[in-house]
């Protein structure tokens, strides 16, 4: 599924829309060069599980963890980890494999290391049509995240 977006509150209003959308064990997987929105729609990922923290990006901390929510919401940055044990060695598996939502910005980064199904969502800015916009791009891989076609904006 693509969309193309013209705003930070539209950004915001389709991670509204895929977070409701959520289930236990979920995994989203963010791709998209520095400033295209990852955190963004992570805040409307949130907003949507009924989580009204601030979301910050966890770039130092690796994980962020939001347990207020609908679900739980595991909010990973990757973007410094230099080796796979990096990640292993703060519990990835343990999080991942869990009850909660778990969306990891710069997924690209482990790709050897994702389980195989997980909803992917990729964000490039438009430059053909202005600095604010941005085309996302809905991925499902494995069955488990057909649902994500009945999304509407």
């Amino acid at each position: 599924m693509e969309f193309n977006i013209c705003s930070i509150d539209d950004t915001t209003k389709l991670g509204i829309k895929i977070g409701k959308l959520l289930n236990p064990g979920d995994i989203v997987c963010l791709t998209g060069d520095l400033g295209t929105g990852k955190t963004h729609i992570t805040k409307g990922i949130a907003l949507g599980l009924d989580i009204h923290e601030n979301i910050t990006s966890p770039t130092f901390t690796i994980v962020n963890e939001y347990e207020e929510g609908r679900l739980k919401l595991y909010h990973f940055d990757v973007y410094r980890v230099n080796d796979p044990d990096e990640i292993y060695a703060i519990g990835f598996d343990d999080y991942i494999f869990s009850d909660g939502v778990s969306i990891i910005e710069w997924a690209n980064y482990i790709e050897e290391i994702l389980p195989k199904d997980f909803l992917h969502i990729n964000i490039e800015k438009d430059f053909n049509n202005g600095d604010n916009y941005r085309k996302i791009t809905l991925t499902s891989y494995g069955e488990r995240y057909d649902y994500i076609k009945e999304l509407e904006i």
